[in-house]
């Protein structure tokens, strides 16, 4: 039990890479808006699938909602939308490798706001980590010897950092609202936030493509497969999250999750026929290592 966590983690790392690869291939047929919409419509059913099942089987009841989780809860939410968003945007005109590589500077950028806001400590080793974290994104973003402008250069790569930051964004919103519920394991918890968190997503985000964009909306009933397959891949990715948070530290399950970006790579490479080239993959690779130094010189 005490290393059951790294198999579940590792699947949640395999059906992330392929909800945003599924979600990818969706974008130009229902635009970005409506690809993201996808996450949440098609992934509500399976969430709720899942909690149902935690139930039955732990003779659970639902927790009660309180009003901090269910705070908690919508900032979560609301930030997920944007990362979302904002990731298939960049995905757009950038390789779906590079772009999973940008998303794992999270918890960089979740540091920085942490001391810049929250007052939070950075000791030498976390700024160091941060330093060849930063190092990376500028080695795989910026092309030297080439008649381009920098901001041209830098604003694919805003968008995915961008994108990194909103999804820390959500996580922390989500850890407060499974904290905030005052019954029920670990995982009961989680799922129910889970649920939750897809009804508002798809309840917000549905009635914006209502008023704005119902062809976005419509649309992914012409594409039922793969919408679907999006859809349960993102719910059983977060599931999984929640359940490797449930069974040892955060800091392993995230550090263990960058792995995901070799699964991306290996997708754009064998799937998309999408090539790195081998600035990029160092860039890549000095990210990774600040990354990881990053998550070991933090706290437990």
């Amino acid at each position: 039990m005490d290393q059951l966590w790294i198999p579940v983690t590792l699947a949640a790392a395999v059906a992330q890479t392929g909800r945003n690869a599924t979600q990818r291939g969706l974008t130009d047929r229902l635009g970005t808006l409506g690809a993201t919409n996808v996450r949440f419509l098609y992934g509500l059913p399976f969430a709720c699938a899942f909690l149902a099942l935690a139930l039955w089987l732990t003779g659970s009841t639902l927790p009660t909602l309180t009003p901090r989780a269910l705070i908690f809860t919508a900032l979560g939410a609301a930030a997920q939308i944007a990362a979302t968003a904002l990731m298939l945007q960049a995905m757009r005109t950038q390789g779906f490798g590079l772009v999973t590589a940008w998303l794992k500077i999270e918890p960089v950028l979740v540091a920085l706001i942490g001391w810049a806001v929250l007052g939070e400590a950075l000791t030498l080793p976390m700024l160091a980590a941060i330093a060849i974290a930063v190092a990376g994104v500028l080695v795989m973003t910026l092309k030297p010897g080439q008649e381009r402008s920098l901001l041209t250069d830098l604003r694919p790569a805003a968008l995915g950092l961008a994108a990194g930051l909103c999804f820390g964004l959500s996580a922390i919103g989500f850890r407060g609202a499974i904290t905030a519920l005052p019954e029920g394991t670990f995982l009961i918890r989680a799922l129910t936030i889970l649920a939750l968190t897809l009804a508002l997503q798809t309840l917000a985000l549905g009635l914006w493509l209502a008023m704005t964009n119902r062809p976005a909306l419509t649309g992914s009933a012409r594409a039922f497969l793969p919408s679907l397959a999006a859809g349960f891949l993102g719910a059983l990715a977060s599931a999984g999250w929640f359940t490797g948070f449930a069974l040892t530290s955060p800091a392993n399950v995230r550090t263990l999750a960058l792995v995901e970006v070799v699964l991306a790579l290996l997708v754009a490479r064998y799937a998309m026929g999408q090539r790195a080239t081998p600035r990029q993959l160092a860039g890549i690779a000095i990210l990774l290592v600040g990354v990881l130094l990053l998550l070991r010189a933090q706290p437990a």
